[in-house]
């Protein structure tokens, strides 16, 4: 479909927001179409340990189809297999159908000497945890006896631990895969993935970089460089992808892409605004400079700020209205007292009032996902939103 040559940034947010099906009066279907759906507009969900409110993978779904059935991601993960867990542009979910994009990675790892020396240097060790796999599969990485010949050495935490190491390489290698959880702990197995026809690498880069901008909306090569397959598109050349077209984005003479199918989201009557939070490592805003670009958002995840140091809070959900950015909300489940306490409320320069009902409603959606009876506001709420957003908790 043919576009405009030139984006206003009102333009370009709402290709990104849309993109990521983060717009529409009402949210999709909560059921596990509507997760299939959202994730294949997504394409990948990081995986992260953090659970302040909730894990950051249950929030990018919260925030796309509110409260919906956990039971259907494990469905989708463990007893289909649509899902699997990988290195996408971070430890991620991936679709099973994305697996000849990722065998990529899988046939060229490992690519650094070190990698490859080590497992050289460790094959009896690396064979002992495949058998083990074969003859007792799934196991935590607490089942296995360290027996490498050759520690792991490392500057960093990594350093001599050389189960996890092994498991790691052979994961990234495509030989094991996560076959299940037990809490955060990772359950190994031998992989086995859909029988597909191998992609060359010009393919998978190609593919890969379809897919990425059709999740982004609207991107520099450099934002689809760091996106999905982060940093796996050698010889990427978007002048030749019949897919792509090149735009211009107010503010600036950078070269832009926009997928040829998505200017039909720019359709005014298919715009439905919404307001909600996005987690830290949400899709839309995982690449910070992207954002500060798009929204003259400056977002940085202050978990690991000194507390005297933060200028928010340890961790930071920003507030989503409409194609904006608009403020930030400061999260934490109180699960001992059943309650959501926020510790603080932020609205960027011109937010505009009449948000405050709306980001009311999102943050007791938010406190029902995590499971607690009552939201509690304990910390600086902005002016503009103080009286609906207290007068809602009773608080």
């Amino acid at each position: 479909m043919s576009g405009p040559d030139r984006l206003s940034l009102e333009q370009a947010r709402r290709l990104a927001v849309r993109a990521q099906l983060l717009a529409g009066g009402a949210r999709l279907d909560p059921g596990i179409d509507g997760l299939r759906q959202v994730l294949r507009a997504v394409r990948c969900l990081q995986l992260d340990p953090v659970n302040v409110v909730a894990r950051s993978h249950l929030l990018v779904l919260w925030s796309r189809l509110g409260d919906f059935d956990r039971a259907h991601l494990d469905t989708l993960l463990w007893r289909e297999r649509w899902l699997f867990e990988y290195w996408a542009h971070a430890a991620s979910i991936v679709l099973a159908e994305d697996y000849p994009v990722h065998h990529l990675m899988m046939r060229a790892f490992p690519r650094y000497a070190e990698v490859r020396n080590w497992m050289t240097s460790n094959e009896e060790f690396r064979r002992y945890i495949l058998d083990r796999l074969r003859e007792s599969g799934p196991l935590s990485a607490e089942a296995f006896e360290d027996r490498s010949a050759v520690g792991w050495v490392s500057t960093g935490w990594t350093h001599g631990r050389n189960v996890e190491r092994m498991l790691d390489f052979l994961w990234k290698q495509g030989t094991v895969t996560v076959a299940g959880r037990d809490g955060l702990r990772r359950l190994w197995g031998p992989a086995e993935f859909p029988v597909a026809a191998e992609l060359s690498q010009e393919e998978a880069v190609r593919r890969a970089a379809e897919l990425a901008l059709l999740a982004l909306g609207v991107a520099r090569e450099r934002d689809i460089v760091r996106h999905f397959t982060r940093d796996r598109y050698p010889g990427l050349d978007l002048p030749s992808c019949g897919f792509a077209r090149r735009v211009r984005v107010e503010g600036g003479t950078e070269d832009w892409w926009v997928h040829t199918d998505s200017f039909g989201l720019l359709d005014e009557e298919r715009w439905a605004p919404r307001t909600t939070l996005l987690s830290p490592f949400d899709n839309l805003i995982c690449d910070r400079e992207r954002t500060r670009r798009l929204w003259g958002f400056a977002y940085k995840n202050e978990i690991y700020v000194p507390k005297h140091k933060r200028q928010y809070g340890a961790y930071t959900m920003p507030v989503l209205c409409d194609e904006e950015l608009i403020g930030r909300v400061v999260p934490r489940a109180d699960r001992r007292r059943g309650v959501l306490v926020i510790e603080g409320v932020f609205a960027e320069d011109g937010a505009a009032p009449e948000a405050g009902p709306a980001i009311a409603v999102a943050i007791e959606s938010l406190a029902a996902f995590a499971g607690a009876g009552s939201v509690s506001y304990e910390g600086p709420v902005c002016e503009q939103w103080a009286g609906v957003l207290k007068g809602s908790s009773g608080t």
